[in-house]
């Protein structure tokens, strides 16, 4: 089998939908399927190399996202494609130029995975956009209605996109890599050096960004006996960093350095309201680590309350700093859950949902491609 997985963001660039195209195409190569990223054109700088093709698009950067790369329709995707003659088209979280390999597909006869990992109309209400939201469902159901089959990471999303019209949607919710993020990493004197006077040490990874909501950990950060960090960067960093003095902002951290502040923390807070998923729980958990997790989109349901952590209600800062007050006072409690979402996790690997993703390329197959009966979504 030869698949194309055409993405809006892969590496260099760092967010989920670029490492988990990567992880797919290393686990196709790895059970003998001929894969082939199609990817915009990164800038300047190194790029990393990988054991089967990837073809870069033209790209041009985003003036709100300095290190993130739109790519262009034109017709360098359909020659990679053409040149590829995959089986299967896998369209990674698609809404931009990707929309023109939907076409393509359709045209060509080939059938399509759609994976929707980005909600990007709910985006538009995060940003104050809400004006576009319905243009931007428009776009999304023109091209997932070109796909055989629909991927959702959570049965919350799998119903957001039922209940828009779109068919043949099934749920294959991300792994975990165990090994990598394990309770052994636990590294106590990292611990008791980003909390010295012995306070509960909370923590947040991911992309600091409007839609993450992390204005919400103010009340948090503000904690006596509680200290805050915080992994990653963003173009909301500043912001935040003038928000929360109190709180400590490590930047990006990979690796074992990631690795060991995950199994270091007392507890993980995940505040976005708008995940399709919410991998960083997941590390948490595997790391052995607490969650106290929003109660909205796909976050809430990697999370189950008073097993391996808690929720708390969305746009109420002052109960989640309540939930992180009371956990500070019951660090027993902490560690049950953590041991707990441990378990839940060990067999969430990347191995059983690589293998999913070609048992459901195999459904499109049999299901056959979509035939033409709709509007084209513009080329260019």
């Amino acid at each position: 089998m030869r698949v194309a997985l055409v993405t809006e963001s892969f590496p260099p660039q760092i967010n989920g939908v670029a490492r988990s195209v990567a992880r797919a195409a290393a686990h196709l190569a790895s059970r003998g399927i001929e894969p082939v990223v199609i990817a915009p054109a990164p800038g300047p700088g190194p790029r990393p190399v990988f054991d089967w093709p990837v073809v870069h698009v033209p790209s041009v950067r985003l003036p709100a996202y300095r290190h993130f790369r739109a790519g262009l329709a034109t017709r360098a995707l359909d020659e990679a494609l053409d040149a590829h003659k995959p089986d299967v088209v896998h369209l990674a979280s698609p809404f931009g130029y990707t929309a023109r390999a939907a076409v393509w597909a359709e045209r060509r006869a080939v059938p399509a995975v759609a994976v929707w990992q980005t909600d990007l109309p709910a985006y538009t209400r995060a940003y104050h956009l809400t004006a576009f939201e319905q243009l931007v469902w428009k776009r999304l159901k023109s091209i997932h209605s070109r796909a055989a089959v629909n991927l959702a990471l959570s049965d919350c999303t799998a119903k957001c996109l039922a209940d828009q019209g779109i068919g043949n949607v099934a749920v294959l919710p991300h792994g975990v890599d165990t090994s990598r993020f394990h309770p052994s990493f636990r590294d106590q004197g990292l611990h008791d050096a980003l909390v010295p006077d012995g306070e509960i040490l909370v923590g947040y990874v991911g992309r600091l960004a409007r839609e993450k909501q992390l204005h919400w950990l103010a009340d948090v950060a503000a904690l006596p006996g509680v200290r805050l960090v915080i992994v990653g960067d963003g173009p909301r960093r500043r912001a935040l960093e003038r928000l929360m003095p109190q709180a400590s902002f490590l930047g990006p951290l990979h690796g074992e350095d990631l690795s060991r502040l995950y199994a270091s923390l007392d507890l993980f807070v995940h505040t976005g309201p708008f995940e399709t998923f919410g991998q960083t729980i997941q590390e948490a958990h595997s790391s052995g680590v607490a969650v106290v997790a929003v109660d909205a989109g796909g976050a809430a349901e990697l999370v189950d309350p008073g097993v391996d952590g808690t929720h708390f209600p969305p746009g109420d800062p002052a109960a989640l700093a309540a939930i992180v007050a009371s956990l500070a006072e019951r660090r027993d409690v902490l560690l049950q859950w953590g041991r707990r979402g441990r378990l839940k996790v060990r067999g969430r690997t990347w191995e059983a949902e690589g293998d999913a993703l070609i048992e459901h390329y195999g459904r499109a197959l049999v299901l056959g491609p979509v035939r033409a009966s709709r509007p084209a979504v513009p080329m260019a």
